[in-house]
């Protein structure tokens, strides 16, 4: 078997990945129909080049657009509109054939309007709206792995114990260095999120807490009901009422 194709039995490689939307409101040029500019993207979480796995995007958009399926093959992977209304874009990603045989379909809420607590709509101050994921790649190939290995954009593992990989000089190295398709200068980063593994890691632990914190509040109520007198069993719940017999 080749290294193009011979694949590392318990290994994974994962790219860190954001994707949504920034948009700003027209102010005095705005028009019935054309309020806002935005614009729609998918980039790495630490805005390195994705092209080394990604190998085009496809956008489709609301149907009353002209041309609502729009395909973008080189980084950055984005797209640029103008328009009045909010609906789902559809975010399909297609990778290099050493990468995936399988596509990666999101959907992301384009958002126009700012929430009501974040203050008036402004010219300079974007509404920006971003989700970060994680796309992870099992048993990659040997070419796969040796051509992201060293890739910013990458968590790639030690391989474990009794696996080793042909020497470089055997294996077609893509020179990523050279392709610059990061977005760490992008006129627009100044808006990006600033997402960590760390970060993520908090979010779920606190979250976490909050349910923990609830069922045990549920656990006390239910101790309460179940103390109380048989003909006094009765609990109420928002708009509704609940009497055990």
């Amino acid at each position: 078997m080749s290294t193009q194709s011979k694949r590392l039995k318990d290994v994974e490689i994962s790219f860190p990945i954001v994707y949504g939307t920034i948009s700003f409101w027209l102010g005095k040029k705005a028009s019935e129909y054309n309020s806002h500019k935005w614009t729609v993207y998918v980039r790495s979480a630490n805005n390195e080049d994705l092209s080394v796995i990604v190998k085009r995007v496809v956008f489709q958009l609301h149907p009353s657009f002209q041309n609502p399926t729009r395909v973008v093959e080189q980084p950055p992977f984005e797209l640029s509109e103008s328009g009045w209304g909010e609906f789902e874009i559809a975010i399909t990603l297609y990778f290099h054939s050493d990468v995936c045989d399988k596509r990666l379909d999101l959907f992301h809420q384009l958002k126009l309007y700012p929430e009501e607590e974040a203050g008036p709509q402004s010219t300079k101050k974007p509404v920006v709206v971003e989700t970060y994921d994680e796309i992870v790649f099992p048993e990659p190939t040997e070419a796969f792995f040796q051509r992201v290995q060293n890739h910013p954009a990458a968590n790639v593992p030690r391989l474990p114990p009794g696996i080793t990989l042909p020497p470089p000089g055997s294996m077609e190295i893509v020179p990523y260095e050279k392709k610059r398709g990061d977005t760490k200068d992008h006129p627009l980063s100044q808006w990006f999120s600033n997402f960590s593994e760390a970060d993520e890691l908090l979010k779920l632990a606190a979250a976490r807490q909050q349910v923990q914190a609830h069922i045990a509040k549920l656990r006390r109520q239910l101790t309460m009901i179940e103390g109380m007198p048989q003909q006094s069993k009765a609990f109420s719940v928002p708009g509704q009422q609940f009497r055990h017999i």
